[in-house]
């Protein structure tokens, strides 16, 4: 009998331990803890931000900062938030023109509108030529080329590229310096380019001449007035041409073209390497230039839409 109490004694007490015990396996410390410790590495509440996409083409309107995982990056030049005005002007008949600039220097387009011209010499080799023209026509920014005879003899495949996209001037045959010349030298130089380059580029470059190593004086500039032209110099020669053995840079060309920048600027650039160094630095710098002209809120031209020519 007293073996019998015994066992119904402990069977009595395991019916009352076992409740108590799953009770505690469902809401007992241990599972706080542990569905504490996965909300410590789950992602907050709020939504992940979208990607930001920027299109190839377009500049942000305001520098972005840099995020504090990436480098900082370098100030962005300051960016207009308007194109400049589309460039007007009244079509003047070409004799007006050349009367109107004889005896005189062209060194900066008669525009009050904020146009830039990009012009390029070509006298040497052609060695920019690729990635000039890439960059214009990849910018929709006009260019204006003033070729020598020899120039376009030598690379007439360059002069009818550059002719079918651009207008041309004369640059002289062989670019001597005028002033040396005797006056029946000076007429041969220019009627002979004229019609090497109005055969390689497939039109005539009037009006527009560049005086070779801009070597010039009275008596050479009125000898090419009476050709049918206007002496075309520039506003700033970006010293490109003197190469990287020169101490230039493409950043550089950039200041010096910001550092002369008013309306009607012309600027002065190169088609050709350095003969020492084989440096393209016009070539090379114009996406550059271009980009800061449009920042500074300017637009392009050709030299005869600033001249006012049809």
């Amino acid at each position: 009998m007293r073996s019998n109490r015994l066992r119904l004694t402990v069977l009595a007490a395991l019916v009352v331990t076992l409740p108590l015990a799953a009770c505690q396996g469902s809401s007992g410390t241990p599972h706080e803890s542990a569905s504490s410790t996965v909300r410590s590495v789950r992602p907050t509440s709020q939504p992940d931000p979208a990607p930001i996409s920027h299109p190839a083409t377009a500049a942000p309107s305001s520098p972005t900062p840099p995020s504090a995982s990436s480098p900082a990056a370098s100030p962005a030049p300051p960016t207009v938030t308007t194109a400049p005005p589309a460039f007007t002007t009244t079509a003047i008949p070409l004799p007006s023109v050349i009367a109107a600039e004889a005896g005189k220097d062209v060194v900066r387009l008669p525009a009050d509108q904020h146009v830039v011209a990009l012009t390029f010499d070509a006298g040497a080799n052609a060695d920019a030529i690729p990635k000039i023209l890439a960059t214009l026509q990849a910018e929709n920014v006009p260019g204006t080329f003033f070729l020598t005879g020899a120039w376009v003899k030598a690379f007439p495949v360059q002069a009818r590229q550059i002719g079918a996209l651009y207008p041309v001037g004369n640059h002289s045959s062989t670019h001597p310096y005028f002033t040396k010349l005797s006056s029946a030298a000076v007429a041969a130089q220019v009627i002979d380019a004229q019609t090497a380059i109005t055969a390689a580029a497939g039109h005539n470059p009037q009006p527009l001449f560049r005086f070779p190593f801009g070597d010039r004086d009275t008596r050479t500039r009125q000898l090419v007035n009476s050709l049918g032209y206007v002496s075309i110099l520039w506003t700033v020669d970006t010293l490109g041409w003197e190469g990287t053995s020169g101490g230039q840079t493409t950043s550089t060309v950039v200041h010096r073209v910001l550092a002369k920048l008013e309306p009607g600027e012309i600027v002065l650039m190169h088609v050709g390497s350095n003969p020492a160094d084989h440096s393209t630095l016009d070539g090379d710098s114009l996406k550059k230039v271009i980009e800061a002209v449009k920042a500074a809120g300017y637009g392009f031209v050709t030299v005869p839409q600033g001249l006012g020519l049809p």
